[in-house]
């Protein structure tokens, strides 16, 4: 069977689980103070060394310092993320993965042994460090190694975990919420990290970024056993080298084998008519990209003394091409709009809300609900992407988070307490099911690998530092205009509206690489004057070297 039209090979499921594991000690370390903070910062015994003579009972800090802590992660995931793109490139994406459990360990064992503010600050932002880089790998890592039509899903992963680790540090936050085990709630964030580090062994690199680095049978072998043994994998390799390396490149690979492609024609009945029709229409998009070559093909040392390689793009030079600037100026909106259509903020006014329409008591367990809700709704998000595709579930979601901002407006303007808690249960899923995940997954979607680095690493700053920045400017708005404050998040909800509906292309069932081809292609379209005159040619479209093969035999 083409691997191109498998849709959830075990090994590859294996691979997506074990880099998740960073993606839910992220959460864990975002939701670990949820529950336990109070207790951490404000005991009745504070810095007193009632239950152990070596450890103070808590933290004492006031609201503003105890913000600063909570929030100091977010500075070491800017940091961290902002740096990650080119030290990615140089680690590949596998050992990035397993370097970046350290810090998470590192800082879990400072936070949980803390005797003074600095040392608990100071682990939180160690912690931050793994957010940050684990934030461009693990996106990247899962969108360069899963199968065309397992991508959203498997890239949906990465929230849906995040979301699961908020939901379960808030969940043993419960029982954590004294002295002194309220300690135990920051130490655990470094049990998964540890697991992932061991695991990592286990998985294989990233066969693009195996490309990029000219190591060409190492990808094919890490694509063999990501697609498993009945897959054939020489139509989706000769996509992936061809569009690194050139066609000639990718040609000479696969010329070897045709007798391979043969045989799995007479094995499995060949490609199906849908699956055909669908790769003829992708092929019509981008015209005279993939050409057939005569000859014998030389080996893989000698092809790739002389293939066109592409060198990875730093931060800076992804803004000079101008497809990628324009791709990397979509991805940069989208992280930008997901900090600031609210989230964050509906979260935080949940608080208050909670807080006066019930006891202290109920109050935490409606805020346990709204993790819940977060939860459901990011599983939907998982089991939808795939078949809706990414525009239509964004679309949908921008849309609900921006009514239900109104209903917080209405509900706070008109005090009615009803209104206010459905509406932040419906925003929160709103949010779970779009905004959320897909601004993550669509990153690697979207950028070749040679930018993917640099792109990524620009993303993840931009997300973590406006998590930051509404961190730090919320509650002082909140505090001059009080629930008017979602009318802001409303106008950015309208206007993420229309660039996602103007400017957001639909990845569902595509492979990175022709994604890219057709951007590149409708770019270009865009620009050429004898398009005005004439309109778009779309000549005959060509087959890959495989289906070629395939075509033939039958």
């Amino acid at each position: 069977m083409d691997s191109r039209q498998l849709r959830m090979p075990g090994y590859m499921l294996y691979c997506v689980l074990v880099a998740t594991l960073g993606s839910f000690t992220n959460g864990w370390t975002i939701g670990s103070p949820n529950v336990p903070g109070e207790i951490t910062h404000n005991c009745p015994n504070g810095n007193a060394h009632i239950h152990d003579p070596r450890l103070p009972d808590c933290l004492p800090m006031d609201t503003t310092l105890w913000g600063f802590a909570v929030s100091s992660f977010c500075v070491g995931a800017l940091i961290a993320g902002f740096f990650g793109g080119s030290l990615q490139t140089k680690l590949g994406r596998k050992l990035s993965i397993r370097v970046n459990t350290i810090p998470w360990i590192i800082g879990g064992i400072l936070m949980g042994s803390a005797v003074d503010n600095a040392q608990f600050i100071i682990g939180r932002l160690i912690a931050g460090f793994s957010c940050g880089f684990g934030s461009v790998c693990i996106p990247t890592y899962i969108g360069e190694t899963s199968t065309i039509r397992a991508r959203g899903a498997m890239g949906t992963c990465h929230q849906f975990l995040i979301v699961i680790g908020i939901l379960l540090a808030s969940v043993i936050g419960l029982p954590t919420a004294n002295v002194p085990w309220w300690r135990l709630n920051y130490a655990i964030v470094g049990i998964p990290a540890i697991i992932q580090f061991f695991l990592s062994f286990t998985i294989v690199e990233s066969p693009r970024w195996l490309i990029s680095q000219n190591r060409i049978d190492e990808a094919r072998h890490a694509l063999a056993r990501l697609r498993g043994k009945r897959a054939n994998i020489e139509g989706e390799f000769y996509e992936i080298v061809e569009a690194q390396l050139g066609t000639a490149a990718a040609s000479s690979v696969v010329h070897n084998s045709s007798a391979a492609a043969m045989t799995t024609k007479q094995n499995n009945g060949g490609i199906t008519q849908g699956a055909q029709r669908e790769h003829d229409e992708e092929d019509a998009l981008h015209p005279g990209g993939l050409n057939d070559v005569d000859g014998v093909s030389p080996t893989s040392e000698e092809m790739t003394d002389h293939v066109t390689h592409q060198e990875a793009l730093n931060i800076f030079q992804v803004f000079k091409d101008p497809l990628i600037r324009h791709i990397t100026c979509l991805v940069l909106f989208l992280h930008f709009t997901q900090q600031w259509i609210g989230m964050n903020a509906v979260i935080f006014y949940s608080t208050i809300i909670f807080n006066e329409a019930f006891d202290q008591s109920m109050s935490q367990y409606m805020t346990i609900a709204t993790m819940g809700v977060n939860f459901v709704a990011t599983l939907f998000s998982v089991l939808l992407i795939d078949r809706m595709g990414r525009r239509p579930l964004l679309l949908l979601a921008e849309f609900g988070c921006t009514i239900f901002s109104m209903l917080l407006v209405i509900g706070y303007r008109f005090n009615i307490p009803a209104l206010l808690v459905v509406s932040v249960f419906l925003y929160v899923a709103s949010f779970a099911i779009g905004i959320g995940p897909i601004p993550w997954m669509i990153t690697s979607e979207l950028s070749p690998t040679y930018a993917n680095s640099s792109m990524s690493g620009l993303a993840t700053a931009m997300n973590w530092s406006m998590n930051f920045v509404i961190g730090l400017v919320f509650p002082l708005i909140f505090q001059r205009i009080a629930g008017y404050t979602f009318c802001i998040f409303i106008g950015v909800g309208i206007v993420a509206m229309i660039v996602t509906y103007t400017l957001l292309p639909e990845t569902k069932n595509r492979s990175i690489e022709t994604i890219f081809r057709n951007m590149n292609k409708s770019k270009r379209s865009r620009l050429a004057p004898e398009h005005l005159a004439t309109g778009p040619q779309i000549e005959e479209p060509k087959r890959d070297p495989v289906t070629q093969q395939l075509e033939h035999g039958s």
